[in-house]
């Protein structure tokens, strides 16, 4: 039956679902553990992203971290996270899903057991950049598998309940970072933060190798694009590095030089990947992906949405621990509402009419533009933001879900088997980035414009940085907007 005759518009502007032969690759078995075994692991590695963001005023106090270091600590995961998942996805394709997913959620346990036990904040980093080369393995495969066991309607179905966790990710984030951290368990402070990725990890890896299906990988493809591996790296730590140290070195030349460079390494890898798939040779994306319609503004929507809320949660978090002197608990409480919007919205915007589904995403970038500015003007004079600040944080939630959510899905909708590994790897690639340049660029900009450690000073680092982030949630109403119209 087609699955093209009775629904709605595709939100992401992208093309119907492919159904042809290869698309699919349903298989028998146990498809309930599979998707725990699958979408456990994307919420351990949400879990930890927001149970860090929580922690990092009680990191800055037991560490004596600088708000550089803070953001190496949040980004640093982020940045390895971005470099390496292309090539996690690769590696899928070449050598098998299965096992490049047990190697990966093997690396990212013991690296959450080091972050755990670190000495020092430079240990710290060091560990987190483990932990996020690990993630890098391990979270590509899950959109891939994804891909190869589920299909029709009981795709649709998985992809909205993938949304959904990684709005119960982020909400569990919050709530069980504000437990631990605030409980103080055995005296270890932030600690536990980190230790409780062990047990979760143990069990899914237990899980996932009873479960998940073997599979050989495709020993007739090419090797992995290592020059075009290393142009990337650099392109990423030349854009990143500079923004997150950047304040807190005063922006010396070197800074300028990197932000600068990156822009020209970029452009080199892009050069790069084009010759080499012209000579038959194997990119690090395929140019079948790229050229399916609508693929760039999908990925320019996922980046805007992740930035917005990554940034968000990270000044605002610091904002109402050390500006407003919230505890981590009440902190985590706070951001709830926002979290539980977004996976409401993600698990029902396929049920809502087809004339807004031709619009929601453009609304729900718009949405979420307006309600980061109603936080801001809540917020400006150090006051808790009264009544209406649960209905601005509901709003921006479920503004981000909406603009996320019909993107991701219209355009995994338009991927075949064959490519799934290579596509699955530029989303998350995009959504990793999305959330490596909040971190960076709005901390940086919350940190230089907080002109006090106390109330005020928080307020008007916060007032700017809300501002920045209405705008760039504008940005990506106006870019969806243009072809909702046409």
């Amino acid at each position: 039956m087609s699955t093209t005759s009775s629904r709605p518009p595709n939100p992401g502007g992208l093309r119907t679902p492919s159904k042809g032969p290869g698309t699919d690759n349903r298989r028998g078995g146990r498809p309930a553990l599979l998707l725990v075994a699958l979408l456990g692991t994307q919420f351990m590695a949400l879990l930890d992203t927001f149970i860090v963001s929580t922690a990092l005023p009680t990191m800055r106090a037991e560490l004596d971290a600088s708000g550089a270091g803070l953001q190496l600590v949040a980004a640093g995961y982020t940045i390895a996270y971005a470099v390496f998942l292309v090539t996690g996805a690769r590696l899928g394709g070449l050598i098998g899903h299965r096992r490049v997913w047990i190697g990966g959620l093997a690396l990212f346990t013991a690296a959450s057991l080091a972050c755990g036990l670190a000495a020092d904040t430079g240990q710290l980093i060091g560990f987190r950049l483990v932990q996020g080369a690990g993630a890098a393995l391990l979270i590509p495969q899950v959109l891939s598998l994804i891909q190869r066991n589920f299909t029709g309607e009981a795709r649709a179905r998985v992809l909205g309940a993938y949304s959904a966790v990684l709005a119960l990710g982020a909400v569990s984030g919050l709530v069980v970072g504000g437990v631990l951290v605030g409980a103080d368990l055995f005296g270890l402070a932030w600690r536990p933060a980190f230790l409780v990725n062990v047990p979760i990890g143990a069990v899914l890896l237990l899980l996932g190798l009873r479960v998940l299906p073997h599979d050989g990988g495709d020993r007739s493809a090419r090797g992995l694009d290592l020059p075009g591996l290393a142009l990337l790296g650099a392109a990423v730590c030349l854009l990143t590095v500079p923004l997150v140290l950047g304040h807190e070195t005063g922006w010396p030349t070197w800074t300028w030089v990197g932000l600068t460079a990156s822009a020209v390494v970029f452009g080199a890898f892009l050069a790069y990947e084009s010759r080499l798939a012209g000579r038959g040779g194997a990119p690090l994306v395929s140019p079948r992906v790229l050229r399916i319609p609508g693929m760039g503004r999908a990925a320019f929507g996922i980046a805007v949405a992740m930035a917005v809320n990554a940034g968000f949660v990270f000044a605002a978090a610091l904002h109402v621990q050390d500006g407003l002197g919230y505890g981590a608990l009440h902190a985590g409480l706070l951001f709830a509402p926002t979290a539980l919007a977004f996976g409401l919205a993600g698990l029902t915007w396929q049920r809502w009419p087809a004339r807004l589904q031709a619009v929601l995403v453009p609304a729900g970038f718009a949405l979420a533009g307006l309600s980061t500015a109603v936080c801001g003007l809540l917020w400006r004079e150090g006051e808790d933001g009264g009544l209406l600040l649960l209905p601005a944080l509901v709003g921006l939630g479920a503004g981000l879900s909406c603009a996320f959510s019909p993107v991701l899905a219209g355009a995994l909708a338009t991927v075949r088997r064959e490519d799934a590994p290579d596509a699955s790897g530029l989303l998350v690639t995009v959504t990793q980035l999305g959330q490596v340049l909040g971190v960076s660029a709005f901390g940086t900009l919350f940190l230089s414009q907080r002109t006090t450690t106390g109330a005020a000073g928080s307020a008007n680092g916060w007032w700017w940085c809300s501002l920045v982030l209405a705008f760039v949630s504008l940005l990506g109403a106006a870019a969806h907007l243009v072809r909702a119209r046409r």
